[in-house]
């Protein structure tokens, strides 16, 4: 009920400045035919008190911690003072006073205003950056300048005139000056929008200004008349400032929005005109004669807008210097995603645009290299690869790195074929190898091609198909692929597929067949190796060949190489708890050895089981040797110590050096089907086979013969020495339960299941 009361009466006070202005206002035109004290008297006084009035209401709502409204009351109630002075009745006696209390009243209006002015930009002023001050500085002193030429006359009768007219030709306009100023500042600093009433007290401190500059030339000329419309200004700028006061609180609740920036428009209108203003009075100095101090406003004005021009300069470099930033890969310096956008929607825009080639480059087995040399090499060999394909691609193709190893290219004027023909000069560029950290290392990369228009009309289409391309030209091994019609039903198949492999991780659906290695010196069984199989829920028992590459390709392989870990030890625990003391063959792949964390790993499952070092074996490829021999060293030496035997695994099949036999430390190696498969009916194939047995046994290492499917191949590899054998004649991979079965049931080393597998038992890896 007392906000209620409050908020009439507040209205009610507000709806009395009206009528009171508007009464003035009709006593000013009619004053001709009303009595002088009643309109100068009577109703000057109540437009200048009831104002008064309305701005401490607005203090006893806000309270002293908003300064501008207390000073901005204080600055009405001190003009109101005044001006009791003057309606009063005369002085008599005497010449008038040097600086008359109405005077006082005068120059404190200004005084206190300025500060309420002070106190507004500092409430404003947090975050701002020196463009935008000296923005609000052009403004200030180019409205300084011109104000200085037109209070001319003023300044030279201030010098030349009487003291008593000292103050009503002087000082007062000096004031306004300075109000100008610095409302044309904050102008500039803040803005002006239709919506706030802020543009209540520009409107009415201009106002007030422009008569008392007006009023202050008439007084130096000698012109001045009472009852002038310079009267009604005064009293209109009076109320509007009031009105402005008055909405203190509503500006409260809105603080955010007020005091948010002027926009860039805003200042630089202010900051040019200003500028323009500058250059004005200066040109105009020098033909006519104008005062000091508007000469020296305009110079400072001039110089204010070269700082201004020059901190403008250098936030264009640093813009453009972002902008190249934000278009251009931190790493290899070429252009970015970004900058593919930018360009393509450039080349693919027109009537007539120009078929374009989208090429997806992705690195093969890229994060092998991050993961055992470096991060920091990776990045080295990105930078290597980034200069290599600028190299050989025309001047108006447009090579970027769309992110982490992969890269895109944009062929302008080309089509599939030609598109295919680039594909297969940077696969053969990037076969090279790149020089990083005193080693050789290769690369491999995996192309998807997609053409403008034909695969699509804007670049986000091409991307898509691109990238399913690229997909299908790593899983086939080509190098490079252009996208077909039927690749996206094959893209989907495959992503359904790694989303299905997640799920077989963790619900067992992973299991472990164990094929036997057989000792052919005794028949005695002492080794079996694990190969995984996928019992899939729909499809049934899937082998190796038909999910390893899409396991290798989704970054899955590590996670299923710890399933595989788990599940052979599980089993060799139990073979070991019930008087079987069996060594298992883990197959890994070269991606699964980069981890520096395996060893340790490895150790730790050996011991959760309480199992011996010597119930694991590791089989490993000849590619993980040869790709990086010193990481190689380091992996498989930590294994040693551990105790866990490391087998070679398709031995004879790597075109590479035989040094690593010599350097790493081998327990086995095993020959590979290859070769085994056709040594009954070639003599030269046989001639391998021994030699490759007596160097195994010269340098001291076991020797186990894959693919055995006859007596014929099981007779010679006996004679020829051969340590161990696996392969269908003696068992195919099985699992566990039968194979327990299998060497409970054998009864001699030469009688054994002759059980063909339907399909070949590829190896984990």
């Amino acid at each position: 009920m007392r906000l209620s009361t409050r908020s009439t009466f507040r209205v009610g006070l507000v709806w009395a400045m009206g009528l009171c202005l508007a009464a003035y206002l009709v006593g000013l035109a009619l004053e001709s035919h009303l009595p002088h004290q009643l309109v100068d008297g009577w109703l000057s006084l109540l437009t200048d008190w009831v104002p008064a009035a309305v701005c401490w209401l607005a203090v006893s709502r806000v309270g002293f911690r908003r300064r501008e409204v207390s000073l901005a009351a204080a600055a009405v109630t001190s003009l109101a003072a005044g001006d009791i002075y003057y309606v009063g009745p005369p002085v008599s006696g005497g010449s008038a006073p040097f600086l008359s209390l109405g005077d006082v009243g005068y120059l404190l209006f200004y005084t206190l205003m300025l500060a309420a002015l002070v106190a507004v930009v500092r409430r404003d002023a947090r975050g701002r950056g020196w463009s935008v001050w000296l923005d609000c500085a052009v403004g200030s002193l180019g409205a300084a300048s011109v104000l200085a030429v037109l209070l001319g006359p003023v300044l030279a009768s201030a010098l030349t005139g009487p003291p008593s007219t000292a103050t009503a030709t002087s000082v007062a306009p000096m004031f306004d000056l300075l109000l100008v100023a610095a409302v044309t500042g904050i102008v500039a600093l803040r803005g002006v929008r239709g919506g706030d009433r802020w543009v209540l007290l520009i409107a009415g401190l201009m106002l007030y200004a422009t008569a008392d500059v007006i009023y202050a030339l008439q007084v130096a000329t000698a012109t001045s008349a009472a009852g002038s419309p310079l009267n009604a200004a005064w009293a209109i700028g009076l109320s509007l400032i009031a009105l402005y006061v008055d909405g203190a609180e509503r500006r409260k609740e809105s603080a955010r929005q007020e005091a948010s920036p002027a926009t860039g428009a805003t200042a630089l209108v202010v900051s040019t005109a200003a500028t323009a203003a500058g250059l004005g009075v200066l040109v105009v100095s020098s033909r006519a004669r104008l005062s000091t101090l508007a000469v020296v406003l305009a110079a400072v004005t001039l110089l204010a807008a070269a700082a201004r021009t020059l901190v403008a300069f250098r936030q264009l470099v640093r813009m453009a210097d972002l902008r190249r930033q934000a278009t251009t890969d931190y790493l290899t310096g070429l252009p970015n995603r970004r900058a593919l956008y930018i360009q393509a929607g450039i080349r693919m825009a027109g009537p007539e645009p120009r078929r374009q080639a989208l090429l997806m480059l992705d690195l093969d087995r890229f994060k092998e290299v991050n993961d055992s040399l470096g991060h920091h090499t990776g990045d080295q060999l990105l930078i290597q690869v980034g200069a290599r394909l600028s190299e050989h691609l025309r001047g108006g193709d447009l090579l970027v790195r769309l992110g982490g190893d992969e890269f895109a290219v944009l062929l302008e004027d080309a089509d599939h074929d030609q598109a295919a023909a680039v594909a297969v000069k940077l696969c053969a560029v990037l076969a090279e190898p790149f020089p990083l950290q005193d080693i050789a290392v290769y690369s491999a990369v995996s192309i998807g091609i997609a053409v403008f228009p034909d695969d699509g009309l804007d670049l986000n289409t091409l991307l898509r198909k691109a990238d399913i391309a690229m997909y299908q030209a790593k899983a086939s091994s080509d190098g490079h692929h252009v996208y077909g019609g039927a690749d996206d039903t094959d893209f989907a198949t495959r992503l359904r597929m790694v989303e299905e492999l997640r799920t077989a991780l963790t619900s067992d659906q992973l299991v472990v067949y164990y094929q036997p290695k057989v000792d052919l010196a005794t028949g005695e069984v002492h080794d079996v190796e694990a190969l995984v199989r996928w019992d899939h829920p729909t499809r049934g028992l899937l082998y190796p060949d038909g999910f390893l590459d899409l396991v290798e390709e989704a970054g899955l392989m590590r996670a299923m190489t710890r399933v595989v870990l788990e599940i052979a030890l599980d089993q060799a625990a139990a073979w070991y708890a019930g008087g079987r003391r069996l060594t298992i063959a883990v197959n890994l792949s070269a991606s699964s050895l980069v981890d520096t964390d395996l060893p340790d790993e490895v150790s730790a499952m050996l011991a959760a089981r309480d199992l011996p070092p010597g119930a694991l074996q590791l089989e490993i490829t000849e590619e993980f040797l040869m790709a990086d021999r010193d990481r190689a060293r380091n992996i498989l030496t930590r294994l040693r110590r551990h105790g866990v035997q490391i087998s070679i695994d398709d031995f004879g099949t790597g075109y590479s050096s035989l040094a690593y036999l010599r350097d790493l430390p081998v327990d086995e190696l095993k020959l590979d089907r290859s070769f085994v498969i056709p040594m009954v009916d070639d003599a030269r194939a046989a001639a391998l086979v021994a030699s490759t047995i007596a160097l195994a046994h010269s340098l001291g290492l076991r020797m186990v013969a894959e693919g055995v499917e006859n007596d014929i191949t099981y007779t010679e590899l006996t004679r020829l020495g051969c340590d161990q054998a696996q392969g269908y004649y003696m068992s195919r991979a099985v699992p566990a339960a039968e194979l327990e079965k299998w060497l409970s049931t054998r009864r001699a080393a030469d009688k054994f299941t002759d059980i063909p597998e339907p399909l070949p038992s590829a190896a984990l890896g």
